[in-house]
């Protein structure tokens, strides 16, 4: 996979129309291996939401003709969304779109042989599951999973297939990130020390849809598909269309914008997930009956499992009251940082000669090194014109065609989940939360996690 990665950068990002200019090179066995060289890839849409609309439609576009995709098909549960997919995809395409009323109607018709999942976030490993078992390949939005139930139950679903299942942690995609990779993972860094990562906004409005909410009638849905595994409650439009502001429809900060920057701590690391978790926070300005908090920070313990007194410390913090839109992400070795808000290496902090000299050691200061790129992290899910879900959703295609491993397998949305999932058990009780490698399961005061 890392060697996919590296041929992935030297195919090179052409940033007219912020597209990436790779051109796919097959055997034609390997092309053949799924569908026939001529037939174009099926793809139905699972969700028509702000996220696909605005981002995987975009990036969708930008490749279908070269790589022969097609969409034909959309399933939303609320008649609204689902007939708003179906015109806007019948205009880009220029064909007749199938409208499904549920995933049922979708997968039992053999419609399709990929789909995108932009859903809920509790329902993303869900319709992971549904997707693989129905024999179709997935691009499956970030966070996975937000119970280690589902977490678990997806992993096996698509390990027991040979389906293609791209998660949508697009820094994953992004050639800045592949540089800082290669160079942490080349050992030129050294041991990592300390990550800290921040993610901060002043939007009041953020994840709030009330002119959405007015329209919403459950006489338009589903409301218990809707539900799938969640308790049964009575319809409510804003847990609907607000999920995000929800437990346990969605863990806000963690599921959202944490889960793409502690997928590149995984990523960089080796590691799977952290050792330990403590979280503190609350809903310290947004009073509009949200439940997840607004302002967060999270403390993480990474290491070896059998080796305590080896790792490194990561922080994220995030608050929704004060912010400009710029995600930061600065990993610290002895030698000095490496800076993914300037992309750029440097002996910032490292350790010089006259602090090495008074303790009878050699300097340690890394050199100034440019990663190469100035690809923007863009902020905003639903703002479009991000070069790294177009990458991304590329590398995703690709991979239906070639049956190669993509850049963000299964793995890496199951490990950003446990980092999420005990993150959520921190905050929710208070408790540091472990993970129990045995059991797969995250603990807290010596008891398994439960929503």
């Amino acid at each position: 996979m890392e060697n996919q990665r590296r041929k992935f950068v030297k195919q090179g990002v052409a940033l007219g129309a912020g597209v990436l200019a790779s051109k796919v090179s097959w055997s034609a066995q390997s092309y053949k291996r799924i569908i026939g060289a001529n037939d174009r890839v099926r793809v139905g849409v699972v969700g028509f939401s702000d996220r696909h609309r605005n981002s995987h439609l975009p990036a969708f576009m930008n490749h279908y003709k070269e790589l022969n995709f097609d969409i034909v098909a959309v399933s939303d549960l609320w008649n609204k969304r689902r007939d708003e997919g179906v015109a806007i995809w019948k205009e880009k395409m220029g064909h007749d779109i199938i409208a499904c009323r549920n995933n049922d109607e979708l997968y039992n018709k053999k419609l399709v042989d990929a789909v995108f999942v932009g859903t809920s976030d509790f329902q993303h490993a869900l319709h992971c599951i549904e997707a693989v078992k129905a024999g179709c390949d997935a691009y499956v939005e970030k966070p996975f999973a937000e119970t280690m139930e589902d977490n678990r139950a997806a992993l096996k679903a698509v390990k027991a297939t040979d389906r293609i299942v791209q998660i949508g942690s697009q820094r994953r995609s992004g050639a800045n990130y592949i540089a800082a990779a290669d160079f942490i993972q080349s050992g030129k860094f050294g041991p990592i020390k300390m990550v800290e990562l921040t993610w901060n906004v002043n939007q009041p409005g953020r994840w709030r849809r009330p002119a959405l909410v007015a329209q919403l009638k459950e006489s338009d849905t589903d409301w218990k598909r809707f539900l799938m595994n969640r308790p049964y409650v009575d319809f409510d439009p804003r847990k609907y269309l607000e999920y995000r502001l929800f437990w346990p429809y969605s863990s806000g900060l963690p599921g959202q914008w944490m889960s793409h920057q502690i997928d590149t701590v995984h990523w960089f690391s080796g590691l799977k997930h952290p050792r330990s978790v403590t979280a503190n926070g609350g809903i310290y300005m947004w009073k509009d009956g949200r439940t997840n908090w607004d302002t967060l920070t999270a403390v993480f313990d990474y290491g070896p499992q059998d080796d305590p007194s080896t790792g490194f410390q990561v922080t994220f913090a995030s608050r929704m009251d004060n912010g400009d839109e710029n995600p930061s992400e600065i990993y610290y070795s002895n030698g000095g940082e490496l800076n993914l808000i300037t992309n750029k290496i440097s002996p910032k902090g490292g350790l010089t000669a006259k602090m090495a000299a008074e303790m009878g050691m050699q300097a340690n200061l890394l050199p100034e090194t440019d990663l190469g790129s100035k690809e923007k992290v863009v902020a905003s899910a639903n703002t479009g014109g991000d070069i790294l879900t177009n990458n991304h959703v590329r590398n995703w295609m690709e991979c239906v065609r070639n049956r190669k491993t993509p850049h963000a397998p299964v793995e890496a949305g199951y490990a950003h989940s446990i980092a999420n999932i005990m993150t959520t058990a921190a905050s929710h009780t208070g408790i540091k939360a472990t993970f129990d490698e045995a059991t797969q399961e995250v603990m807290v005061g010596g008891k398994v996690f439960k929503y």
